[in-house]
C-alpha cells in the first residue's frame, strides 16, 4: 500500500509503470500502479505540470511570474514550478516557512489581509510585503523594521464575470485609493520601509481580455501615483465545466507587453491556473442505491479530501466512464453537501474506480480533513524522472 505522506512534505518513491485506466469489464482495477487499498489517492503528473509551466513562462516575456502557494503547496509540485517561476507568493508565516525550507534563496512576496505580529516580523526577510491597510502600515512603521512594500489597492472598477471578487468595491481586501494615498504620504521622509509599488489582485475566474482590461486600469492608477512596480495578481480563469477551455496565456502575455512601458516592472501571481490540470483524485465506489427514485453512488473519501466541487458549486470533471443513468456521486461524510458530482450520466457499480480530474489546486489543501476522522488519501507522483531529465509531456508520464 502506498502510505499517505505528511501534508505538503516529501514524496514517496516513484511508482512502477501503471496500466492504462480500464473501461468496461474490469474497470475496477486501479490505474497508475495503485492498489485498491491505496484508494482514495491523489495522483500528480509532474511532467504535465512541467510542460504547462514552461509554456506559461514562454508566453510572458518580460513579465515576472510568481506562483501563489495557497493554490497547492505540495512540495513536489513546488519543486517543478521553481524551475519556471521568478518567486513564490505566500499568505502566512506557515507558507513562508514551508517555501523557505524547500527554497531558501527563492524570492518571496508575503500578503494576506490580517497579518499577525509574527508575520510583520518577517517583513525584512521577504522580497516584498503586501500592505493591506493604514493600520497594518502603522504597525510596521512603529516596529522599526525594514521592509520593501507594495500597497494593495482596491480600485472601484467593474469586475463582471469574475467567479470571486476581491476588489472593485467594498471587500475586506486592500485599500481604496484615498487610503493608499495616505499610506504613500506616511512613507515619505523615512527610509526603513520603502514604497516599491502597488499590488492589485481584484478578481478571479476571468478570461485574458477581462484581466487585460483590469491591468490597464491598475497601470493607469499606478502611473498617477508615481510608482513603476505593479503586481497584477492572479485570477486566470479555469473552467471545470469545460476542462479544454484553457486560459489564453499567449494573448495575455502579448497584451501585457503592449501595456508595459519602459522601466516598469509587471508581476503576476497565478495559482489555480498553473496546477489545477496536473492532479487527479482517484477513488472507488462503495455502494450504489436508489433513494426516492434518484440514483446515488457512494465513494470512498469525499469532500474532506476534495472540497473543490462543494466550495465552487460544480460537478468535478471525471475521466471517461461508460454511459449510464444519471447518478449523483457522494462521499462518506454525514452531510448532504458531501457531493463530488451531480447526476453524472455514467454507469457505476460497487468496486468501480472513478477518476476526478482537475484536482491539482484548492483541493486537498483546503479540505476539512478531520471531519469524521476518515484516513487521509495516499499520494502518487508521475513523471519525476522525465522532469529531472528535461523531458516534458502534456499527457500522464509514467515511470
Amino acid at each position: 500500500m502506498t502510505a499517505a505522506v505528511p501534508p505538503y512534505g516529501p514524496a514517496p518513491a516513484d511508482p512502477a509503470p501503471a496500466p492504462t485506466p480500464a473501461t468496461g469489464p474490469g474497470r475496477g482495477v486501479p490505474p497508475y500502479g495503485l492498489a485498491t487499498a491505496d484508494l482514495p489517492a491523489y495522483v500528480y503528473d509532474l511532467a504535465a505540470l512541467d510542460g504547462h509551466a514552461a509554456a506559461v513562462r514562454a508566453a510572458l516575456p518580460g513579465i515576472e511570474l510568481y506562483y501563489a502557494v495557497k493554490a497547492n503547496p505540495d512540495a513536489e509540485l513546488l519543486r517543478v514550478l521553481a524551475r519556471h517561476v521568478d518567486g513564490f507568493e505566500v499568505s502566512s508565516a506557515g507558507e513562508l516557512a514551508h517555501v523557505r525550507r524547500l527554497f531558501p534563496d527563492v524570492p518571496t512576496a508575503l500578503g494576506g489581509p490580517g497579518k499577525t505580529e509574527t508575520e510583520l516580523e518577517l517583513a525584512a526577510d521577504v522580497a516584498r510585503l503586501h500592505v493591506e491597510s493604514p493600520g497594518e502600515l502603522r504597525r510596521l512603521l512603529d516596529s522599526g523594521r525594514r521592509a520593501d512594500v507594495l500597497l494593495r489597492v482596491n480600485l472601484d472598477v467593474p469586475v463582471g464575470g469574475a467567479s470571486l471578487a476581491m476588489g472593485g468595491g467594498a471587500t475586506p481586501f486592500g485599500m481604496d485609493p484615498a487610503d493608499v494615498a495616505r499610506c504613500a504620504a506616511a512613507l515619505e521622509g523615512q527610509d526603513r520601509v520603502r514604497l516599491r509599488g502597488v499590488h492589485a489582485h481584484l478578481a478571479s475566474g476571468l478570461a485574458a481580455a477581462d484581466l487585460l482590461r483590469l491591468a490597464g486600469a491598475v497601470l493607469e492608477y499606478a502611473r498617477a501615483l508615481g510608482v513603476t512596480e505593479v503586481n497584477l495578481g492572479g485570477g486566470m480563469a479555469v473552467s471545470y465545466a469545460d476542462p479544454d477551455d484553457r486560459f489564453d496565456w499567449r494573448s495575455y502575455g502579448e497584451g501585457l507587453a503592449r501595456l508595459r512601458r519602459p522601466g516598469e516592472v509587471l508581476r503576476i501571481e497565478p495559482g489555480r491556473s498553473l496546477t489545477a490540470y496536473c492532479g487527479r483524485y482517484v477513488t472507488r465506489v462503495l455502494d450504489v442505491k436508489r433513494v426516492h427514485g434518484e440514483l446515488f453512488a457512494v465513494v470512498a473519501g469525499g469532500t474532506h479530501h476534495l472540497r473543490t466541487p462543494a466550495a465552487k458549486g460544480h460537478s468535478q470533471p471525471m475521466a471517461p466512464l461508460p454511459p449510464g443513468e444519471p447518478v449523483t456521486i457522494a462521499g462518506q461524510l454525514c452531510t448532504p453537501k458531501d457531493v463530488l458530482a451531480r447526476r453524472a450520466p455514467v454507469a457505476l457499480a460497487p468496486g468501480d474506480v472513478v477518476e476526478f480530474t482537475m484536482a491539482g489546486a484548492y483541493a486537498w489543501n483546503i479540505s476539512h480533513h478531520d471531519f469524521l476522522m476518515h484516513p487521509p488519501p495516499s499520494f502518487r507522483y508521475l513523471g519525476r524522472a522525465a522532469v529531472r531529465d528535461g523531458h516534458r509531456s502534456g499527457r500522464h508520464a509514467e515511470e
